[in-house]
């Protein structure tokens, strides 16, 4: 079976499909934060791209500088930037790692922010507790380091990174 990128809309949350992503994001709430149902739902409707692949094998969210997001991260790059586009959580299923899913979720990402006339994709990853995957993922797609800061009183570090387009 082909592995296909589709949009994720708020109507995708009902029921199991819900369920299923949600405990996805859940079970990478260390690297992502935990998500309640409504949240969740709050954040595809706010989401300037939301995908997954499969029902629940690989996600992403991701925000523009207007959207209606209260995140310390994404609050970062807005103070910042004029315009962006703010990859808030890519996760990709233990069963499903190895195929690639994260490689085409951004593939199909930067298309979409090219199309819209985006310039900039940021993101945050990690430092304290550390995400060597995600570094060294994002080092291959091309993103650099352009900050970052202590969160949570303290409690954890990150990276703030960018990929011109």
């Amino acid at each position: 079976m082909t592995d296909v990128v589709t949009p994720l809309t708020t109507n995708n949350l009902a029921g199991s499909d819900g369920e299923a992503l949600l405990a996805l994001n859940n079970a990478h709430a260390v690297e992502l934060s935990w998500l309640e149902p409504e949240r969740l739902a709050h954040l595809v409707s706010e989401a300037f791209v939301a995908r997954r692949v499969g029902v629940a094998d690989a996600l992403l969210l991701t925000f523009d500088q207007a959207a209606d997001y209260d995140s310390v991260n994404y609050l970062w790059f807005r103070e910042r930037y004029p315009a962006f586009v703010y990859v808030d959580r890519v996760v990709v299923a233990d069963s499903a790692r190895g195929r690639g899913l994260a490689r085409a979720l951004y593939d199909d990402l930067f298309a979409a922010a090219r199309a819209a006339g985006h310039q900039r994709i940021v993101c945050e990853v990690n430092s304290e507790p550390p995400n060597p995957a995600s570094d060294k993922f994002h080092a291959a797609l091309g993103f650099v380091t352009v900050g970052a800061a202590a969160i949570h009183g303290g409690k954890k570090t990150v990276t703030y990174l960018e990929r011109v387009l």
